[in-house]
């Protein structure tokens, strides 16, 4: 049945349909998005990016993360079945998808988020994804983001009403007609070097800036 699901999920026609089924649901939502100018101002101005959130946030971002296509931005994605799912709609909104987790095929696919990085200076990472847990940042953001001379831009996704599914990060769809906010934080630069204990405290700052924002 899973060997099934997963080949219909890696199809084209299942990412489009399942795409499109989220940009119309997603459009009855009232959104507001705060702080995103000077991130896109310093892109714009030739400097590199990686954007981050909660893997618990994703649905609600899917239709307004179509205006950042222009950037041939990347994201990594596992090859489970949720992880094929999202990279299909991820796909059509505009982003490569980078084949790897913290468990399989790690070191490959940061190394090839980090040379995408710097090709394309523009990235999405999921700081907990894909199995969780949920709430703990992942050192791969940090890798990442050190690796190709990039900031970090914290965002997180607020609805004032959802459902919050039984899965492991609880995984948020806002309901019809939600107030929802898209919230980027300034951003995070990191040193030029950057020893164990360095590369821990940067992950705890991220964690410590996104985590209250998040529901466990």
């Amino acid at each position: 049945m899973f060997k099934k699901l997963r080949k219909i999920a890696k199809t084209r026609p299942a990412g489009v349909i399942i795409h499109w089924i989220i940009r119309l649901y997603c459009a009855t939502f009232r959104l507001k998005v705060e702080n995103e100018a000077e991130w896109l101002n310093y892109l714009e101005q030739g400097g590199r990016v990686l954007l981050c959130g909660w893997h618990q946030q994703f649905f609600a971002g899917v239709r307004y993360f179509k205006k950042y296509k222009k950037y041939q931005p990347s994201l990594m994605s596992s090859k489970s079945l949720d992880g094929q799912i999202a990279a299909g709609v991820a796909k059509q909104v505009g982003f490569y998808t980078v084949w790897g987790s913290s468990s399989k095929r790690a070191t490959a696919a940061l190394k090839e988020m980090i040379q995408r990085l710097k090709d394309y200076r523009f990235a999405l990472h999921l700081l907990d994804g894909p199995r969780g847990p949920a709430g703990v940042v992942k050192p791969g953001v940090i890798a990442i983001a050190h690796g190709a001379g990039a900031v970090i831009i914290p965002g997180v996704v607020i609805a004032d009403r959802a459902w919050y599914l039984n899965s492991w990060d609880r995984f948020m769809i806002p309901k019809p007609f939600a107030r929802v906010t898209i919230k980027y934080f300034p951003k995070i630069e990191l040193p030029p070097e950057m020893d164990k204990a360095e590369y821990e405290n940067q992950r705890k700052k991220l964690e410590e800036i996104m985590r209250p924002y998040l529901r466990l």
